[in-house]
């Protein structure tokens, strides 16, 4: 077994068929997002919250989550970043080090794990669209869509929930239109939300509401660098103009820290440009192979949920490894589960999420995305994609400044 602390087993060139025990697994546990809340809840003396990640407490803590701003990603960039890039060295706990995001490396699921302090396995939101055991349709876990009861969906407290009954200060400052999505609800609830849609006011207002109380936890989001990467790409100007201006938004927010304070800038996953080429982009919906005993088809281009029909999962396995194999980690259910994927190594996931899981789960190693033209038009025209274990998806900061 391996993981991010010791590296991959195999090499990255090896030409046989990749052992899903050979995937870089995120470090649950001691350096992943689900461990980021519990370990600043802990500092903030919130009963009954530990974390295998120790961070230095302080009475007022500010987590500003930039979607899709990848660790690999910030440091090819210190001329659009500079603030951000000065403070690389600070990353966990001051070893220069990232963090991993968890599997997969998509929002959902990571939003999910950072608000739980629970890692998707046990959180239940496994991918970005993964098929309902209850009704056998593929629910989309961004947009909550088709509609299920969001509580039943994802039924443990938040960590903001938690701190804010223990007596801390807690709010959330973000765009206004994520206030009441079930998202929002069942990730990121707890204490008051205040909906700002600059992200100059935003920052000013964590900032204030820092200062609001002796104990404070303070949460805030900007999602564009992860939809200028969606829509053109990371080697794009665009991409590049969203990262100079967070830059500006997160040294506007460090420098209005009130005393006693830490800020930890962090994202949910980073994100690779795929190109738009056969063999780039394999489509699902023209390739015969791949669908041949598949239900549907859940996740996305960089990492895979596989339903199969009945009878057909040992089948739809083995196809998939033959074709895949050398250029994705393709994995069982239960390989993947067993081989530490959705949580740690021998935890299991939860029985409600099984079933969630595909019967193949597959993610990508080299450069490529599964991608389909017909039942997913726009997600196929992405650029810039995410989901999978390699280190551009994965590897997110900790970037800590202290008053």
């Amino acid at each position: 077994m391996t993981d991010y602390a010791s590296g991959p087993a195999t090499s990255w060139q090896d030409p046989h068929p990749l052992d899903p025990r050979s995937a870089p697994l995120p470090r649950y546990g001691a350096g992943a997002l689900s461990d980021l809340l519990p370990a600043v809840a802990a500092g903030l003396e919130v009963p009954g919250i530990t974390s295998g990640l120790h961070l230095e407490p302080a009475d007022r803590a500010c987590v500003f989550l930039i979607d899709g701003l990848g660790w690999e990603l910030l440091k090819a960039h210190p001329a659009e970043a500079p603030f951000l890039h000065s403070l690389l060295g600070s990353s966990m706990n001051g070893t220069g080090q990232p963090m991993t995001a968890g599997f997969p490396a998509t929002t959902a699921a990571s939003l999910a794990s950072v608000g739980t302090g629970l890692p998707p396995g046990a959180h239940g939101l496994p991918g970005y669209t993964v098929r309902d055991p209850a009704t056998g349709q593929l629910m989309n876990q961004l947009r909550w869509q088709p509609w299920t009861d969001p509580y039943v969906w994802q039924p443990y407290p938040t960590v903001f929930q938690l701190a804010d009954a223990a007596g801390v200060h807690t709010c959330q400052v973000s765009a206004p239109d994520f206030q009441h999505t079930p998202l929002t609800k069942i990730a990121l609830s707890g204490g008051t939300f205040h909906g700002r849609q600059l992200g100059e006011d935003r920052m000013d207002l964590s900032a204030d509401r820092l200062g609001a109380a002796d104990r404070s936890l303070v949460y805030t989001y900007y999602s564009e660098v992860d939809g200028a990467g969606h829509r053109f790409g990371v080697d794009s100007d665009e991409w590049r103009g969203q990262l100079m201006y967070v830059d500006r938004l997160a040294q506007r927010l460090a420098e209005q820290l009130p005393p006693r304070s830490v800020l930890y800038v962090t994202a949910d996953h980073g994100m690779i440009d795929i190109p738009f080429d056969a063999e780039s982009r394999i489509d699902f919906d023209e390739d015969w192979e791949l669908s041949a005993g598949v239900s549907l088809l859940g996740g996305e281009g960089r990492c895979r949920h596989v339903y199969a029909v009945p009878g057909a999962a040992g089948d739809v396995l083995a196809c998939w490894r033959e074709v895949l194999g050398e250029q994705m980690w393709v994995a069982g259910r239960d390989e993947a589960i067993e081989a530490g994927w959705f949580g740690r190594p021998g935890d299991g996931v939860d029985e409600r999420v099984r079933g969630r899981i595909g019967d193949v789960v597959a993610a990508a190693r080299d450069d490529i995305a599964i991608v389909a033209s017909r039942t997913e038009p726009n997600e196929s025209m992405m650029v810039g994609l995410h989901g999978s274990m390699t280190p551009v998806e994965q590897f997110v900061p900790l970037l800590e400044v202290r008053t």
